[in-house]
């Protein structure tokens, strides 16, 4: 007799960016810069109040979040970063192993996986010949047995991003009896006007969630904190099968003083903005095939490249992220550190 589910034989494992001593991470999308001061005071102080467990309806955080998006706090779930609200979509919408996620690919490599865990079918729709969302056929891969749809914008890993008219008739085709997930984990870095903000659209879409976090550009990656916005039967249900505690105490204090310093963090933003035309225009003037990004990452469509690209690149003590056979996904870093980088990347094309 099984005592384990026999498809986790074939679960995807997520795989995350290296981290080897000495050489230069580009590999998680991370930003190469602490909390500020304000942040990391509230996290001392959090991390001193004593043993106690956090306040399971994050409260304070859910409470200032509201706030600062002008929505209502009953329309706000907080999980323990994007990845957990995504499992947690799946497992409040789907309840048959017919019911059907549909996403892009190649996109955030965590949705097949968490698809997965839930029991659901996976159904994905290939990403066109611009490395952007198709969103046609995605509309068009829409059918009865279709619980969710994820759209992440901008696209992890290949940084393009959706339109709002693209996104408007996305859920103006699949109906509202369908959950769609714009994920915008990078939405502070998108400066295209024409690129969807999904808060412009949530009041008019009650089927419309979005997904945000304080991992990118609030620089709270170690502490894992995300939240959705959407209707208050979504957030509620997202709610009721979140796992108990699973939004720390320093995490929460973390995030409330983040947003009490957005501008100061947010102010990076355009450093990274500055960085990625540069790098991405170098990497062009070099040959390579790389699409507009709209987020802290660049990405390189190399094919059956992939691999030995990653290694050149480990080999000049830089770790990037390859998607074999697909291509490699760069984090845009500080100007030294792109620039190392990018002497890597030349001396591969050369």
């Amino acid at each position: 007799m099984a005592l384990i589910r026999p498809d986790l034989e074939t679960l995807p494992a997520y795989v995350p960016g290296k981290t080897i001593p000495g050489a230069i991470k580009l590999a998680s999308n991370e930003v190469p810069l602490p909390p500020t001061p304000p942040v990391l005071a509230a996290i001392a102080e959090a991390a001193t109040a004593g043993n106690r467990y956090p306040d399971l309806a994050v409260t304070s955080l859910t409470s200032r979040l509201a706030d600062a998006l002008k929505v209502a706090p009953e329309r706000i779930a907080v999980g323990c970063g994007s990845v957990s609200l995504c499992q947690q979509l799946v497992q409040a919408t789907c309840h048959d192993p017919s019911d059907e996620v549909v996403f892009a690919w190649r996109s955030f490599e965590a949705y097949p996986i968490v698809t997965q865990i839930g029991g659901a079918t996976i159904r994905t729709v290939p990403l066109d010949a611009g490395f952007r969302h198709d969103i046609d056929a995605m509309a068009a891969a829409v059918g009865p047995k279709t619980r969710l749809v994820f759209v992440c914008s901008p696209n992890n890993p290949t940084g393009t991003a959706v339109t709002r008219a693209e996104m408007e008739r996305l859920l103006a085709t699949v109906g509202p009896d369908v959950l769609v997930a714009l994920d915008e984990a990078y939405h502070e870095y998108v400066t295209d006007p024409d690129v969807v903000d999904g808060m412009d659209l949530i009041d008019a879409h009650p089927n419309l969630v979005v997904l945000r976090t304080f991992s990118k550009a609030y620089r709270l990656a170690g502490l894992r904190v995300g939240y959705a916005i959407g209707s208050e039967e979504t957030a509620t249900a997202l709610r009721k099968v979140c796992s108990p505690f699973s939004v720390n105490s320093v995490a929460q204090a973390a995030a409330i003083a983040a947003l009490d310093d957005a501008d100061a963090l947010l102010a990076s933003c355009a450093v990274a903005i500055e960085e990625r035309v540069r790098v991405r225009d170098a990497l062009l003037d070099a040959g390579y095939t790389v699409p507009p990004t709209q987020s802290n990452f660049v990405w390189l469509a190399l094919g059956e490249r992939t691999a030995p690209f990653a290694a050149h690149c480990m080999d000049h003590k830089v770790i990037v992220r390859p998607f074999h056979p697909d291509g490699v996904r760069v984090t845009i870093s500080t100007p030294e550190e792109n620039d190392a980088f990018l002497a890597a990347a030349q001396s591969f094309a050369g």
